[in-house]
């Protein structure tokens, strides 16, 4: 039996850099909420100890894709603390909606529905929090999505406060770029001396994000997306990505803009919302189905 899982997106509402760490990273203080636009990872259980991922891509070894590495790490993790080699496996496709490089967190969503998903499947029964703590070796972003819940996030990105901003509708556009969070991140231009402020006090004040101006200057269809989309309202960078996003109160106000987009954006639209998709699916299979 196959079983589909949901690996949703996610925006950083705002994000600003506080600080340039001794350890190469960087102090930022963010707010993330999920999006209920996902990938699908599909699961098949097999008995014989093999983890193959049957999704091709371009560019990517299949022994670095964060699934396998995602897989491997629990399966490595079980074995260590029970000394048991029962001969889990699974085979793994992957129905990619998410753009690579948008700043949505499609990758690091996909490690964590690989965690929760195998977690479940395997019938282990580890814990959310050990799994967070363990999935900080596959990247700053995939806690976020382990835990499940809207969170203000500081640190390196991995100290969370779960929160429970406004569900609102959001247009999400994408033209086509791929940015790599470490050119954004490892640019002198990079604005890196935001002040650190309370939560309370964030919430107040417009959003804003400390990578768009150097994303913009960098890339002129960035700059272009956004310039359309400031015709009708607020938008804004989500991450280090591509991916612009503005937001509405209703999806009827969001399809009126949707409608008046260019041929050379792509676009969708997607409902904010504050517990994780992946999570309301867990808990709705918990309920009806036991492995």
């Amino acid at each position: 039996m196959i079983s589909i899982w949901p690996s949703p997106a996610k925006l950083n509402l705002f994000l600003y850099i506080t600080g340039y760490r001794s350890d190469g990273y960087h102090d930022i203080q963010t707010l993330f909420q999920f999006l209920n636009y996902i990938d699908e990872i599909k699961i098949k259980l097999r008995k014989d100890n093999k983890i193959r991922l049957l999704t091709s891509f371009i560019n990517v070894p299949e022994e670095k894709n964060l699934i396998i590495k995602a897989a491997y790490l629990l399966k490595n993790y079980y074995l260590k603390i029970n000394c048991i080699n029962d001969n889990k496996g699974a085979d793994i496709y992957l129905n990619k909606r998410l753009p690579i490089g948008g700043g949505l967190g499609g990758g690091s969503s996909n490690a964590a529905t690989t965690l929760i998903a195998l977690n479940y499947l395997w019938q282990m029964n580890i814990d959310d929090n050990t799994l967070a703590i363990l999935s900080k070796t596959l990247g700053a972003d995939v806690p976020i999505f382990i835990y499940g819940h809207s969170a203000f996030a500081e640190g390196i990105g991995d100290k969370f406060l779960l929160t429970n901003p406004e569900e609102k509708w959001y247009l999400v556009a994408y033209p086509g770029i791929n940015i790599s969070t470490k050119q954004i991140f490892t640019d002198p231009e990079l604005k890196r001396n935001s002040v650190k402020r309370s939560l309370r006090l964030l919430l107040q004040e417009q959003y804003s994000n400390d990578c768009e101006p150097l994303v913009r200057k960098l890339f002129p269809k960035i700059e272009n997306l956004i310039s359309w989309m400031l015709q009708y309202t607020e938008s804004y960078l989500t991450g280090t990505g591509s991916c612009v996003f503005s937001t509405f109160k209703t999806e009827v106000a969001a399809r009126k803009v949707l409608n008046k987009a260019p041929e050379w954006i792509k676009c969708f639209i997607a409902k904010g919302v504050n517990k994780s998709p992946l999570h309301k699916f867990r808990d709705e299979i918990s309920e009806h189905y036991h492995y």
